[in-house]
């Protein structure tokens, strides 16, 4: 399986989603993670253990704590999936822009 389909997949649940948005912008502990979310603490960690499979977080321990972070690697492969679909959208607008013009 490609890893954007991994990463597609993860993110085809909405607490794996509401996890990913809480981490978009600075990594967090799982502890931070967890406040908010109306599921257990085990069940936070499954759905971390899912989103780092899918390499769409990356997990490091600080002290006794571990902080998950956002991974680049994966967002990009992401991204380089639906950029395959933009090219194609933007070149049939071209074309459909050409007829039009003539």
């Amino acid at each position: 399986m490609r890893t954007s389909d991994k990463g597609f997949n993860a993110l085809g649940d909405p607490t794996r989603r509401a996890i990913f948005e809480k981490i978009r912008n600075r990594p967090l502990a799982v502890v931070e993670i967890t406040k908010g979310l109306g599921v257990s603490r085990p069940a936070v960690s499954q759905h971390l253990k899912i989103l780092r499979e899918a390499r769409l977080i990356t997990v490091h321990q600080q002290g006794t704590k571990n902080f998950c972070q956002v991974d680049q690697q994966g967002i990009q492969a992401m991204k380089n999936y639906l950029d395959n679909f933009w090219d194609t959208a933007l070149t049939a607008y071209k074309l459909v822009a050409e007829k039009k013009k003539r």
